[in-house]
């Protein structure tokens, strides 16, 4: 938690000065001050982001959910009202809408911080702080960079197809209306609606069936997510983009082609090691695919902690 909120210094100081940094890349000074001005105002909830994370990460290591869920749907229940006062009926707008989001950080934070103190199913779990945390922060931080790769990379594999959908379900609808055919651009929104929900659940129960295999693509193989994005993602972009004069549509194609590279890179990866483990008679299915005990999640936060 100290580590993570130090980390957030530096980014907090970026954000500080979001408005001048767009200047400096020839951004129009109107949305650079607007977006300057909300970048500021979202100071304290990239504060209260640390916390949070920890607090859910400690949680879902004992498979606790259920207070991490009710802690979610409490800040969610409260966000809204809290936006409306701070958006309309203090007159921030934008700044409010910034200020809300870390009110609604900060009020998890605080059920999930009263829950682990105070629960009897933390007691053996959560001893208290120590000067153990500042043992070895390396190691932390060499462990923090690809298990992030890792959400980065899983998080674009997710949202590339639904965000593709909206793209065109986007161009869709306002050339239907702008022809004066709002059946039509309802139809079409209905049918992207079905498509999306069917991707999610599509997708939902691929990383059910592959949760313990998952983790196995990424394992020591960094490098694999910058060979892919900006060895082949960036020049492929600047090439269809600004040589061929693709436009935007070459930006994606550069994208594509970065995402399409990972996803062969790490099918390789993860076929050599599940080869190289059967040639050694290991097998696959007690290494990969056992689920981890209560036990051993127990074990593993107390030497954490």
């Amino acid at each position: 938690m100290l580590l993570l909120t130090a980390v957030s210094v530096p980014l907090a100081v970026v954000w500080f000065y979001t408005g001048d940094i767009l200047l400096l890349f020839g951004q129009d000074a109107d949305i650079a001050a607007e977006a300057g001005a909300y970048a500021r105002w979202m100071i304290p909830a990239l504060f209260a982001y640390g916390p949070l994370q920890c607090h859910v990460r400690f949680l879902q290591t004992q498979n606790v959910v259920l207070p991490v869920m009710a802690a979610a749907g409490a800040a969610a229940c409260c966000h809204l009202p809290v936006c409306w006062v701070l958006v309309y009926a203090a007159g921030m707008g934008s700044r409010g809408a910034a200020l809300g989001n870390a009110i609604s950080y900060w009020i998890n934070v605080a059920i999930l911080a009263v829950y682990v103190r105070v629960s009897s199913s933390c007691k053996k779990t959560w001893t208290g702080f120590s000067m153990e945390a500042f043992r070895d922060p390396l190691s932390f931080f060499l462990l923090a960079v690809p298990s992030a790769l890792v959400v980065l990379n899983t998080a674009n594999c997710l949202f590339m197809i639904p965000f593709g959908l909206g793209v065109a379900i986007s161009i869709r609808v306002s050339n239907e209306l702008g022809a004066g055919r709002p059946r039509a651009a309802r139809l079409a929104v209905r049918v992207v609606t079905f498509l999306a929900t069917l991707e999610g659940l599509a997708m939902a129960l691929v990383l059910v069936c592959v949760r313990y295999l998952w983790g196995h693509a990424y394992s020591n193989e960094e490098k694999v997510w910058l060979e892919a994005f900006y060895v082949v993602g960036v020049p492929a972009a600047y090439l269809t983009a600004f040589v061929l004069r693709a436009g935007g549509m070459g930006l994606w194609m550069g994208i594509i082609c970065g995402v399409a590279v990972q996803a062969l890179l790490f099918m390789a990866i993860t076929l050599r090691r599940l080869a190289k483990r059967g040639e050694n008679g290991q097998g696959y299915s007690a290494h990969l695919f056992r689920p981890i005990s209560r036990r051993d999640r127990r074990t593993s936060v107390r030497n954490v902690v």
